[in-house]
């Protein structure tokens, strides 16, 4: 008996068949453009391409191995999160998706109630609520588009969107609400029409699809998505969560004590509790796979996104004798990469090539170079500025959780990489665990979908089955004890400093 699972990201869709131990018994990627700019800033897609991918890679996988034709068991969709899609009653997309990286906003905030605006003033948090509703998606469609914004049935992650494709039905995962929209965080459920969250989203309630827990039936395959994608009619598609919430899930980071590293274009670091507190003022903990649990995180907007930025404007020379070699850049740069010393002779990196919503004045920012620094250089620097904001994040969880955290599961494309585990275990001083598949967001939908076909009891167990430890990398002291250093004497204080002249860049441009 196997699953399906569908993990459709920024730049790629993958479709993973695993089986009950957890073993990929086969995968298939298809590839896009990320999305398309009209202006500095946006970020656009055409929804459509991600259902294609979809039936691309499932029609692929079905003719490689007819047999999943009748062992595949169910279907389950893991996707990217915060974004905006508008379809009319038949799932139509009226206008092409805005994705996460999207950074328009609207000119003003929206208006709130007298008595949630004095709220937020004597709790010190005007500025991040204006920053939430400006930069809120639908904010933007309704001032700009409003005739679209009339026209719109239903207001979808791109989760309920394929959900709809294959089903008919507007429905999806509670596990899957994280954006700009009303959604309680602490409840598991839409917010009330006068609650704190709808007058910072203003979002009517009827545009909100209908939702179910993780590991619950959305529906099953209708014959024209049956058609489509090369799968048997009446396939049950199960609800399971969001791209990093499904990462965490399939790493096995169930517990207080353990940490999820993601290495993604947006990378995070997570944990699960069933606990709810925040680790930034009104910024909520999102909710888990597992009902009931929630996930605290903190997010480096680009994260390894940056490595794509690297190549494109540093490393075209083995950008092109990887392509020669028919191996990827990566592997080409990881070599360079260990004959850097760590600390980057003194050059250090704040990885804010996008802000986030606390520190939105924030920018990116590479100090200490001299006539010795390389592009390489820059390269390392890049990964050790990313780890030392991820360890600043671990030390949030740790202050407001009161639990110390002992180990760390790591996943996302920056975990292929022996070398980057290593870095992350010296910077973080904590043993770094790496499970049997890259694949993690996968393999984290894929537990979803047998908990729900009732091959195991719960989580736990599925866990117990599924998810497999298969290198461990210990921290090496001499590189921890530099580290420390830098963390603490350098990259702690620099954000600090330099924040009036941040906010000079902002006023000047």
């Amino acid at each position: 008996m196997y699953v399906l699972a569908i993990d459709c990201g920024t730049q790629s869709l993958k479709a993973v068949v695993f089986d009950q131990t957890g073993k990929t018994i086969a995968s298939k990627q298809i590839e896009f453009e990320p999305y398309y700019a009209h202006k500095p800033g946006y970020a656009e897609q055409d929804p459509q391409i991600y259902y294609d991918s979809l039936c691309r890679a499932t029609q692929d996988l079905i003719k490689a191995h007819p047999i999943f034709l009748d062992t595949v068991k169910a279907i389950t969709i893991t996707t990217q999160r915060d974004m905006a899609i508008c379809v009319d009653e038949q799932g139509v997309a009226l206008r092409p998706a805005i994705i996460w990286a999207d950074q328009r906003m609207i000119d003003e905030p929206r208006k709130m109630a007298l008595h949630h605006r004095l709220i937020f003033s004597a709790i010190g948090m005007k500025s991040t609520t204006d920053i939430l509703s400006r930069s809120c998606k639908a904010h933007w469609i309704q001032e700009h588009e409003p005739s679209i914004w009339k026209k719109t049935y239903k207001y979808l992650q791109l989760s309920a969107y394929l959900n709809h494709k294959l089903t008919g039905l507007f429905l999806d995962s509670v596990a899957s609400q994280i954006g700009h929209i009303p959604f309680s965080y602490r409840h598991f459920r839409w917010e009330k029409k006068n609650s704190l969250k709808h007058d910072i989203f203003h979002i009517e309630d009827d545009k909100l699809c209908d939702l179910v827990q993780s590991s619950e039936i959305i529906g099953r395959l209708t014959n024209k998505a049956a058609k489509e994608t090369g799968l048997p009619p009446k396939l049950r598609v199960i609800a399971a969560g969001s791209d990093k919430g499904c990462e965490t899930l399939g790493v096995g980071c169930i517990d207080n004590e353990s940490i999820s590293i993601s290495l993604g274009s947006q990378a995070s670091v997570q944990t699960t509790t069933r606990k709810y507190y925040e680790t930034l003022n009104f910024i909520p903990p999102f909710q888990a796979v597992i009902p009931g649990y929630y996930n605290p995180e903190i997010q480096i907007y680009r994260g390894y996104w940056m490595i794509s930025w690297f190549k494109k404007e540093f490393a075209a020379k083995e950008v092109k004798l990887a392509k020669e070699l028919g191996v990827s850049p990566e592997s080409l740069l990881e070599k360079a990469l260990i004959k850097i010393p760590p600390g980057s002779d003194g050059l250090i990196l704040q990885p804010y090539w996008g802000a986030g919503v606390k520190m939105h004045d924030a920018k990116g920012a590479i100090l200490g170079f001299s006539d010795g620094h390389t592009r390489l250089h820059i390269y390392r620097a890049i990964i050790e500025g990313i780890g030392f904001a991820l360890y600043e994040g671990m030390q949030r969880i740790e202050k407001k959780s009161k639990i110390k955290v002992r180990k760390i599961m790591i996943s996302g494309g920056g975990s292929q990489s022996d070398v980057i585990c290593q870095m992350t275990a010296n910077i973080f001083n904590l043993p770094v665990n790496r499970v049997q598949t890259f694949e993690t967001s996968a393999l984290g939908a894929a537990i979803a979908g047998f908990v729900g076909l009732k091959i195991y009891a719960d989580y736990e167990e599925a866990i117990l089955h599924m998810v497999h430890n298969q290198n461990e990398f210990l921290p090496q002291k001499d590189h921890v004890d530099l580290y420390e250093k830098i963390y603490h004497k350098i990259y702690k204080k620099i954000y600090k400093r330099v924040k009036p002249i941040y906010k000079s860049f902002d006023q000047i441009s």
